[in-house]
C-alpha cells in the first residue's frame, strides 16, 4: 500500500522520523563518505547485497533464532559425542587387551600399536561420516520444512546445503575417535612386551590415584556449582552453574566410576544371593571382579538417566510455571483482545462502562539490559498503571507496584538478582526502538516468568514502539459489565472478549507449540545418550562368550546364567537410575528454584515411569537378549575365542 507524504505522518508511530531513507548514489560516489554521515547520526548503512536486510526483519530474527539453538545444540551433541565415542573406543580397546598383549609380546613396538588403533578408529569414524553425512541432510531439509510450517521461520528464509557443516562435523568425529584410540591404548603400550600377556590375565583391582583425584576433585566442583545454584535464586548466573553442574556430575561419575561400581558389589554381595540363588551369588563376583570394566556402562546408564530425569523435564517446568503464573496472577475476569491489537485509549474507555471496576491495557514489548559483559533483549510489559492492582498481582516481594509511573520500573527478582539492581536504585537500559532510558526502580516481583521480567508505564514506551495499540486489556466488574464489554466489543471489528480460564488455555497452546524446538533438540540429545548406553552394554554383552561357555562347562546352567545375567542388570541399573536420578534431581530443582525460587521441580506423572522403564527396556534389549542369543550356542564352540 502507498500513502502521501501527508497521510503517511499521520498514520506513522513516530511523528516526525523516518524508518529508512533509500539513497542512490552517482557512478563513483564516495560509499565510505555516506558511511561516516549515517553513521555519526546513529544509523545503519546497508548497500550492496546486504540491502535485503532492511527489509527481511522476518529473515534476520529466523537468523538469530538458528544461529542461538544451533550452537547451544551443537555444544551439547559435541560433548555427547565425546562421552559415548570416547567409551565406545575404550570399550573396544578393552577387550582387544589379549590381541594387544599378543603384538606387544612379538615385539610390536608402541608406535605401531598406536598407529594402527589411531588409524583402525579413523577409518571408522570416516565410514560412519559417509552415511551419517547425507542422513544429516536430509534430517536438516525436515527439520526446515517443519520450521517453516510451525512459522519459526519464513517460508522464503534459505537454507545451505551444508558446505562446511558436513566437514566440520566429519573432521569432529574423526578428531575424537583418534583422541579416544590413542588414549585408550595408553595402558597397553606402556608397559614392557615381556609383561603385557601378564597385565591382561586378570581385571586391574582399582584405578590409578590420577583418576581418582581428577573425579573428587570434579565432584567437588559440582558440589560446589549445585551450592551456589541452590542459594542463589532468580541469578542468571545461577541458571548457568546449574547446567554445568549436570555435566560436572557426569564427568565425575565417569572418572569415579570403578571405584562407584565396587562398593555398590560390596553393598549388593549379600543381596543379590537372597534374591537369584546361584545366579545372584555369581553375579555378586562378577560384579566385584569387574568393576572397571563395568565403568563405562555405569557412565552411560548415569548419562541416560541424567539427561532424561532433567533436561527433558524442564521444558515442562518451564511451561507449567509460565501458564501456572499467569493465571494465579491474572486478577481480572475478561480479557479483551484483537487480532492488530486495541486502541492506546482502550483500556480509558473500558473504565467509563458501567460495571467495570477496573481495566488494564498491556503492550507486549522488549527492552535491552546489560548481562554478563554484554547485552541481551529482556521481556517486558507496558501497562496502563491505573487500577493495576486490582487486575493484576505480580507476587510483589520488594516495594509497591501502586508506585509505578512513567520514569519508574518494576522488576522480577531474576531480572532484579542478575542485573545486580534493588528498589530505589537506577536501571539503565534500552526501550525496543534503541532509546536509552533510566529509571528507577520501584517495586520487585515474582511472576517473571508469566508477565515478563521488566514492567514499566504505558507512558515510558510512547512512541517507542512500532503501533501506538495494546495486545490486551484486562478487565474486572461486575455481572453487569458483560453487556457493556459486549456492546463496546461490537462496535470494533476483530476484537473478542475471553474469559480468564481461556486465555490461560490458548495461552499454554502458544507455549506448547513454541516448546517444540526445544523438545526437538532434547529428544535428540537424550536419543543419543540411550543409543550410547545401548552400544555400549551390547558390546559389554558380546564379550562374554568365553565366559559363559566356561561357566556352562564347569556346571553352570544356563537357567542360572540367565539369573546372573538379570542379576547383574538389576544391580548395575539400580545403581546408575540411583545416581542419575540424584543427578537430574537437584539439576533440575537447581534450574527450577533459579527461575520461580521454588526448590521443589514438577515432574509430569507418568514421567519417571517413562525414565524407569525406558532403562529397564534399554538394558533388556541391549543385554539380557544378547546374552540369550549366546547361550544358544554350544559352550565347545565359544570357549576356543578370544576374549
Amino acid at each position: 500500500m502507498f500513502f502521501t507524504d501527508a497521510q503517511a505522518a499521520r498514520l506513522s508511530a513516530h511523528p516526525g522520523r523516518v524508518d529508512a531513507i533509500g539513497v542512490r548514489m552517482a557512478p563513483g560516489a564516495d560509499l565510505g563518505a555516506v558511511r561516516e554521515i549515517a553513521s555519526a547520526a546513529g544509523a545503519t548503512t546497508y548497500a550492496g547485497k546486504d540491502r535485503g536486510k532492511a527489509e527481511q526483519s522476518e529473515n534476520l530474527a529466523a537468523q538469530s533464532l538458528l544461529v542461538g539453538a544451533g550452537a547451544a545444540f551443537g555444544g551439547y551433541v559435541v560433548l555427547l559425542i565425546v562421552f559415548v565415542v570416547a567409551g565406545t573406543i575404550g570399550l573396544s580397546v578393552r577387550h582387544r587387551r589379549r590381541d594387544l598383549a599378543l603384538l606387544r609380546a612379538v615385539a610390536a613396538t608402541p608406535g605401531q600399536v598406536r598407529r594402527m588403533l589411531v588409524a583402525e578408529a579413523a577409518l571408522l569414524a570416516l565410514a560412519g561420516s559417509a552415511i551419517g553425512g547425507p542422513v544429516g541432510l536430509l534430517a536438516a531439509r525436515w527439520v526446515h520444512g517443519e520450521l517453516v510450517g510451525r512459522g519459526f521461520v519464513p517460508a522464503g528464509f534459505p537454507m545451505a546445503g551444508g558446505l562446511f557443516a558436513v566437514p566440520a562435523a566429519i573432521g569432529t568425529a574423526v578428531l575424537v575417535a583418534v583422541v579416544a584410540a590413542l588414549i585408550a591404548a595408553r595402558r597397553v603400550t606402556a608397559i614392557k612386551p615381556i609383561e603385557a600377556l601378564g597385565e591382561i590375565a586378570v581385571e586391574p583391582r582399582r584405578s590409578g590415584p590420577a583418576r581418582m583425584i581428577a573425579g573428587v576433585l570434579t565432584l567437588m566442583a559440582a558440589g560446589s556449582a549445585g551450592a551456589f545454584t541452590l542459594g542463589g535464586a532468580g541469578s542468571a548466573g545461577a541458571l548457568a552453574g546449574a547446567v554445568g553442574m549436570l555435566y560436572l556430575f557426569v564427568i565425575a561419575v565417569a572418572l569415579l566410576a570403578p571405584m562407584i561400581n565396587a562398593y555398590a558389589a560390596r553393598l549388593l554381595t549379600p543381596v543379590l544371593p537372597r534374591i537369584w540363588r546361584a545366579g545372584g551369588y555369581l553375579a555378586a563376583a562378577n560384579l566385584r571382579a569387574n568393576a572397571q570394566g563395568m565403568a563405562t556402562v555405569l557412565t552411560a546408564l548415569v548419562l541416560s538417566v541424567g539427561f532424561g530425569g532433567s533436561v527433558w523435564f524442564l521444558q515442562d517446568n518451564l511451561e507449567r510455571q509460565t501458564a501456572t503464573q499467569s493465571s494465579a496472577g491474572t486478577l481480572a475476569e475478561r480479557v479483551l483482545t484483537a487480532p492488530g491489537g486495541l486502541p492506546a485509549d482502550a483500556a480509558r474507555e473500558i473504565r467509563e462502562l458501567a460495571g467495570v471496576q477496573a481495566a488494564t491495557g498491556v503492550r507486549r514489548t522488549q527492552v535491552v539490559v546489560r548481562a554478563l559483559g554484554g547485552i541481551e533483549p529482556v521481556g517486558a510489559q507496558a501497562v496502563d498503571p491505573e487500577g493495576l492492582t486490582s487486575t493484576m498481582d505480580l507476587t510483589v516481594r520488594k516495594g509497591a507496584l501502586a508506585e509505578l509511573r512513567a520514569g519508574t520500573v518494576a522488576l522480577s527478582t531474576m531480572q532484579a538478582s542478575s542485573s545486580g539492581w534493588d528498589v530505589g536504585d537506577k536501571a539503565e537500559l534500552w526501550l525496543g526502538d534503541g532509546a536509552p532510558v533510566t529509571l528507577d526502580v520501584i517495586a520487585i516481583y515474582d511472576r517473571g516468568l508469566g508477565f515478563g521480567d521488566v514492567t514499566v508505564a504505558a507512558e515510558t514506551v510512547a512512541g517507542h514502539t512500532a503501533a501506538n495499540t495494546v495486545d490486551e486489556v484486562l478487565v474486572r466488574g461486575g455481572p453487569d459489565a458483560g453487556t457493556a464489554l459486549a456492546t463496546w466489543a461490537a462496535a470494533r471489528p476483530g476484537a473478542e472478549i475471553l474469559d480468564a480460564a481461556t486465555r490461560t488455555r490458548l495461552l499454554s497452546t502458544d507455549l506448547a507449540l513454541g516448546a517444540w524446538l526445544n523438545r526437538l533438540l532434547i529428544g535428540v540429545m537424550v536419543g543419543y545418550a540411550a543409543l550410547a548406553a545401548a552400544t555400549t552394554m551390547v558390546m559389554a554383552a558380546l564379550a562374554r562368550r568365553r565366559e559363559l561357555a566356561l561357566l556352562q562347562l564347569v556346571g553352570v546352567t544356563r537357567r542360572q546364567i540367565r539369573g546372573m545375567v538379570r542379576a547383574e542388570q538389576a544391580g548395575l541399573l539400580g545403581t546408575a537410575v540411583l545416581i542419575g536420578a540424584t543427578i537430574a534431581v537437584l539439576t533440575l530443582a537447581a534450574i527450577v528454584n533459579g527461575l520461580t525460587g521454588s526448590p521443589i521441580p514438577y515432574v509430569p506423572p507418568l514421567g519417571w515411569a517413562a525414565v524407569l522403564g525406558g532403562t529397564a527396556l534399554l538394558a533388556l534389549v541391549s543385554t539380557v537378549w544378547p546374552v540369550r542369543r549366546l547361550l544358544g550356542a554350544p559352550p565347545i564352540d565359544n570357549i576356543g575365542l578370544k576374549e
